[in-house]
């Protein structure tokens, strides 16, 4: 059996089940419908069009002309069919609750697309004159008010597109804030429950990253921090919530000590939408944090896009933010380019983004802000933190949870695989949850958790939804821990089986060959 370094099987297990139904001839399973790949479906001989001979012209395109790049030709009804077949083999977040852990999908309320969709909005161009999108920079800065208001910070550099991004607008002000005052240091230091972005963007940074350990209850061992500090420290980078679900009680007091040697507070937001009208990171002596609008802020996220990650500065970082930046000028809104930079924003470390951000996350995240109200934005935190505490206390009983006596949970409820039976593993249970019609929570993270389940219910679940979602989470829990072996052979019910998860990491399969036809001999 494969085995990864963690110690969990990848490789499915063969179970004999004289339960379950008999192959079909198609291959479908009612209206879970077989699909083939579209070169199994057309041929590169044909098209779903027919078209006249085109005239015999001489080429002007000097040996540029396209060649062939073998695409099949469907028909109109095929090409349909086949999109829409694959779209209903998708799980998405209009289907059912989606409990990935730190990942906030939630309800996706649709003003937001109406909003986004609007004219002026969907078909704004980057290079249009500023005196004609004067609406459009309007909303870009009432959005940036309304992130400074509630994070209690000094100003905030809206063009970062992602999280990631964010956090690499702000690591780069804080050490453009070093240079200017000629102070070279080299380490960031990042705690263990941090995201696992956190590192990468220091060292992509080219800093020298440093862990710090977490203390048994999951928190920011403090002693350890302030004992590393020093004069070589360029910055803390911590998760606020914490990846393992907690607040950090103590991050005033990180912040001060930090503030003493002369370093900077970097601040993970991608949880905001836990303390989100409860409580302000500027407050806590936070220098720079990112905030996900198509977390916080119910935009639609996955794939890789569409996102934004807007970066919150502090009176200290905020002559070194990036460019463009929107100012109200009298009664009109002005872009600050490079153009009319120096006079008041000489510092700026450069862009982050050719133009001036994500439009859409923009209007989204304003439309949701107004919606909402300031009330309204203050509970969601208190709904979505009710809702996390209320699966941790209701699995609590058959699932471990490492950090049920640190205090309440924020947004996220995390279990381990501990107490499961011989040879049962977190993955065995995600695989359950498929078959149970619901998309498995993040797994396997946070590290500092063996066989970790990351739970996060947000604020959009409605109590019915959610005592499904743990009747069905319960019932595996205990098949596991009973030793059920079937477990072991879902899912049964997706369009595919059970997959070698290594091989299908490391040596995926991502292009279609055309199948080589045996040639009898002569």
């Amino acid at each position: 059996m494969t085995m990864l370094k963690e110690g969990r099987p990848t490789t499915p297990v063969a179970v004999a089940h004289a339960h379950m139904a008999p192959a079909t001839v198609t291959g479908n399973r009612a209206l879970m419908l077989e699909e083939a790949l579209i070169f199994e479906i057309g041929s590169t001989e044909t098209t779903g069009v027919d078209f006249a001979p085109a005239p015999k012209v001489v080429s002007r395109l000097g040996g540029l002309e396209r060649k062939a790049i073998g695409l099949p030709g469907l028909s109109e009804q095929e090409t349909v069919r086949h999109y829409t077949r694959l779209s209903r083999q998708n799980y998405a977040i209009d289907l059912g609750l989606f409990p990935l852990g730190s990942c906030t999908m939630k309800h996706n309320p649709r003003l937001n697309e109406k909003v986004a969709r609007m004219p002026g909005f969907a078909d704004l161009h980057p290079l249009a004159p500023q005196s004609t999108v004067q609406g459009a920079l309007a909303v870009i800065h009432e959005l940036a008010q309304w992130l400074v208001t509630l994070t209690g910070m000094h100003s905030v550099a809206m063009s970062p597109k992602a999280g990631a991004h964010g956090e690499l607008c702000g690591l780069l002000a804080i050490r453009a804030a070093l240079e200017a005052r000629g102070d070279a240091r080299s380490v960031v230091l990042v705690p263990e429950s941090a995201h696992g972005t956190n590192p990468a963007t220091a060292a992509f940074c080219g800093y020298q990253v440093e862990d710090i350990p977490a203390t048994p209850e999951g928190r920011v061992d403090l002693a350890a921090l302030t004992t590393r500090l020093g004069p070589d420290v360029a910055a803390v980078m911590i998760t606020n919530p914490n990846t393992c679900g907690l607040f950090e009680r103590d991050l005033k007091t990180i912040s001060d000590a930090v503030h003493a040697v002369g370093a900077f507070v970097y601040c993970d937001g991608a949880n905001f939408n836990a303390i989100v009208g409860r409580v302000r990171p500027g407050d806590l002596g936070v220098d720079a944090m990112h905030i996900n609008l198509h977390k916080t802020f119910s935009t639609p996220h996955g794939g890789g896009g569409p996102g934004s990650g807007p970066v919150v500065l502090s009176e200290a970082l905020a002559p070194y933010a990036p460019l463009p930046f929107v100012e109200k000028q009298g009664d009109q809104f002005v872009l600050i380019e490079e153009e009319s930079a120096q006079d008041h924003h000489g510092g700026t470390f450069g862009r982050m983004v050719a133009f001036h951000g994500q439009m859409g996350m923009f209007t989204r995240a304003l439309a949701y802000i107004m919606s909402h109200g300031a009330d309204g934005l203050r509970q969601v935190a208190e709904d979505a933190v009710l809702n996390a505490n209320y699966i941790l206390r209701s699995l609590d009983d058959v699932l471990d949870a490492p950090f049920g006596t640190s205090g309440p949970c924020m947004h996220e409820a995390l279990f381990s695989d501990k107490g499961l039976a011989e040879g049962f593993t977190t993955l065995d249970i995600a695989k359950g949850l498929i078959d149970e019609g619901f998309h498995p929570m993040t797994m396997y993270f946070p590290l500092v958790v063996h066989g970790a389940m990351l739970i996060e219910p947000t604020e959009t679940e409605s109590k019915a939804a959610l005592d499904q979602f743990i009747m069905a989470l319960r019932s595996l829990a205990e098949r596991a821990k009973a030793g059920d072996e079937a477990l072991k052979g879902a899912p049964y019910h997706a369009p595919r089986r059970r997959l070698d998860e290594t091989l299908a990491a490391r040596k995926p399969v991502l292009t279609w060959e055309a199948p080589v036809m045996a040639q009898a001999a002569e």
